[in-house]
């Protein structure tokens, strides 16, 4: 069933997409008009800690894999579910939307495994290719690490579809772009290519709130939405001197508040309008809840003396090697957890 506030999102030129694969969410928010999914390993964490999959762990224990074999193969089913139902959402839309992303592993970062940084370029690669391979509408994940960085060219020509996450800034987006571009180059034809860039917004306004409490009020709170609107802004420039079949979007990602003043769809409003929201379930139900009317504002920016307070204030370099650190343990520890969870429910077993 539709809801007016969520299609005056659409209609005001967002597509929205889920940030969870829970079968029951998805299936809820594709009635709602979402057009695609994203997973991460804490959701799939959350999804396995819930219970509702002890059925499949179960089947999985009892053929003998291991505890990293079965929650990869769980992750696989869950984002298999998710990708056949908005399957027919990237059919009639030629490859432009009915995405769904599956993360690689986190633990390619773990600083207690401290793999060199090869070896980790390696491991993005060898499992982009294998996590890819007979998926059409499957996006791989790959962080904007220095190894992941890394790896993009490679996979990008191997025709792999991908999402770089963990996104804070400008320069990690161009980077990000401009290998994955040519990484596009080398293959035969651009007729499937697309790639996202998974802009994390309210994250940076987390940073600023401890780390630069000297901004003005005006400025504090706005941070992300200007940092991921000047992304946006970048990315519309590049590909329209770059022509693509298919377009090559921001999403916007990390759009839950963390501040309790704030209210719920405030980074869902200010960044209406274009490219790809990729939502957590609460938020999408309070846009559903809200009864507001969404339009464009994507264009939109603060008055001067607030761009030029955050420009003269926030270090951005500090900002990115800051949440790249937080960003990573947040990934790499929920992976961890999964194989605890897994590893209990082996030993009650016995």
């Amino acid at each position: 069933m539709s809801n007016a506030s969520i299609s005056s999102l659409i209609q005001s030129g967002t597509k929205l997409f889920l940030d969870s694969i829970d079968p029951e969410l998805v299936k809820q928010n594709l009635a709602w008009g979402a057009v695609g999914a994203t997973s991460n390993p804490i959701i799939v964490s959350g999804l396995i800690e819930s219970g509702r999959f002890d059925q499949q762990l179960d089947q999985l224990l009892e053929a003998g894999q291991d505890d990293s074999q079965i929650a990869w193969a769980l992750t696989d089913q869950l984002v298999r579910q998710a990708q056949e139902a908005f399957h027919p959402v990237w059919k009639q839309t030629g490859g432009n939307a009915g995405w769904v992303s599956f993360e690689l592993d986190p633990l390619i970062e773990d600083t207690e495994a401290n793999l060199p940084h090869a070896e980790r370029v390696e491991r993005y690669i060898e499992l982009g290719r294998r996590w890819s391979a007979g998926h059409d509408n499957r996006m791989i994940k790959v962080p904007a690490t220095a190894a992941g960085l890394d790896a993009l060219q490679t996979l990008c020509a191997d025709g792999v579809t991908l999402n770089v996450t963990l996104v804070f800034s400008m320069s990690q987006y161009v980077q990000a772009r401009d290998k994955v571009w040519a990484g596009a180059q080398q293959r035969t034809s651009l007729a499937g290519f697309k790639s996202v860039y998974s802009i994390f917004v309210s994250r940076v306004d987390q940073y600023t709130a401890k780390h630069v409490p000297e901004l003005s009020k005006q400025a504090q709170g706005q941070v992300g939405i200007v940092n991921a609107k000047r992304i946006w802004q970048a990315n519309q420039q590049f590909w329209e001197a770059h022509q693509t079949p298919l377009q090559q979007e921001i999403i916007f990602a990390s759009t839950g508040t963390k501040d309790p003043a704030d209210p719920p769809t405030k980074y869902v409003a200010a960044l209406a309008g274009s490219d790809i929201q990729t939502n957590p379930p609460a938020t999408n139900e309070a846009v559903a809840e809200s009864g507001m009317q969404f339009t464009r504002q994507l264009d939109q920016m603060p008055d001067k003396s607030v761009l030029a307070d955050i420009d003269q204030r926030v270090d951005m370099q500090h900002l990115e090697k800051t949440l790249m650190e937080e960003g990573v343990a947040k990934f790499s520890e929920p992976q961890k957890k999964l194989l605890q969870t897994i590893a209990r429910k082996r030993a009650a077993k016995k």
